[in-house]
């Protein structure tokens, strides 16, 4: 009898155990930077966030530097589900429907207060076309405004014909194009080889990545042309999301809200404190002359013409939202 008794009391407490792990929902969230990127930062914080809210119901693991799935193929993981959530980079969607790429579009928004107008004019085309793909739109916080990196001074878009330039969009080959350079495909992970390596030369991204990268070993001018500010956005697959009980799914939103407060904030920190590192370690940061603005605000110009071509109507609409 009194075996029984244990084997059932042991019986139980694994029942108790196994429903216990059963309750317990995990999530994969790729992500493309490094840990100690802003963005990846705060990611970490959010995944901590749901953690504690929901007792530890559900789990997100967080997947920085491109480890689980490259950056173009995060976006097919979260709509196949191979990948709960993830982080994608906007600018890098604009093929699949170009109201994604809007805040890559060259000296459209040029501030922090410009890209928050934009943003409040994308969302809501976003939600619904993220909807239609089966995922859903936590947040999104941009990366610092771009600037132009160059191994040599640049005072005119003359001076960037025939320059190798790195390209990691399809706006960054286009303005490439348009100003004659070289445009070569480099992912974030690869930038310092090909720096050393004399296979770029010249490339536009913000302090961050300047800094990530440890650009200043090889370049020398940084132009604050504050070309645009391309943001990152976490996604959740709809079905994963669905899953979740009211509590958790409010959990997840609530976070997600004070993970694009504090991003934002991030962003602006970084801006300020990157320039200050690219400076401290010998790198010359000038804002562009006259000619360097009005030559890159033309390409801009012609881009955002090229843009309404494909974004048609739509695309219009959200201009006129973010321009009233």
């Amino acid at each position: 009898m009194h075996r029984r008794t244990l084997h059932l009391s042991l019986l139980a407490g694994l029942l108790a155990v196994s429903g216990f792990v059963s309750a317990q929902t995990k999530w994969d969230l790729p992500a493309a930077y490094p840990a100690t990127n802003f963005h990846s930062v705060n990611l970490a914080q959010f995944a901590s966030d749901v953690d504690k809210a929901t007792a530890g119901k559900l789990k997100i693991t967080l997947h920085a530097n491109a480890s689980l799935f490259k950056a173009p193929e995060i976006k097919r993981a979260v709509q196949g589900g191979q990948a709960q959530a993830g982080e994608i980079l906007l600018a890098n969607f604009s093929n699949e429907w170009p109201i994604y790429a809007a805040d890559g579009l060259p000296f459209l928004a040029d501030s922090y207060d410009e890209s928050m107008k934009l943003y409040k004019a994308q969302k809501p085309m976003m939600e619904k076309k993220l909807a239609e793909q089966g995922m859903m739109l936590l947040y999104a916080v941009p990366w610092p405004p771009q600037g132009i990196y160059s191994k040599k001074p640049l005072n005119s878009a003359a001076d960037l014909k025939g320059i190798k330039w790195r390209a990691y969009s399809p706006s960054t080959s286009r303005i490439a194009e348009l100003v004659g350079a070289q445009p070569v495909t480099v992912q974030a992970a690869e930038l310092s080889q090909a720096l050393a390596t004399g296979v770029v030369e010249s490339n536009m991204t913000s302090g961050a990545t300047g800094v990530d990268s440890k650009l200043y070993e090889h370049l020398k001018f940084y132009y604050d042309v504050q070309a645009w500010l391309p943001k990152n956005a976490i996604i959740v697959n709809k079905k994963a999301f669905d899953a979740l009980d009211k509590p958790t799914q409010d959990a997840v939103v609530k976070a997600a809200a004070e993970a694009e407060t504090r991003g934002w904030a991030a962003s602006r920190k970084v801006n300020t404190d990157t320039m200050a590192v690219l400076k401290a370690n010998g790198m010359t940061i000038a804002p562009p002359s006259a000619q360097l603005k009005a030559d890159m605000q033309k390409v801009g110009e012609t881009m955002i013409k090229e843009w309404l071509a494909k974004a048609g109507p739509e695309g219009q609409a959200m201009l006129d939202a973010f321009r009233k």
